[in-house]
């Protein structure tokens, strides 16, 4: 396991992920998340109305 060698270094932003990396630096990556895809506005077609009969 590894050693906490100095507490609160980095303020940390909501939706980062920070880590160590093998050189020793603190690294900042933004967090992926899945299902969080943009919504596409609904189109409405227009539809041919059926004409009645007339008898």
């Amino acid at each position: 396991m590894g050693k906490v060698v100095v507490k609160n270094a980095v303020k940390r932003k909501p939706g980062h992920l920070y880590y160590v990396d093998g050189k020793g630096n603190v690294c900042e990556a933004v967090m992926a998340r899945g299902g969080r895809k943009k919504k596409k506005k609904a189109t409405k077609k227009k539809t041919a109305k059926k004409k009645k009969k007339k008898r």
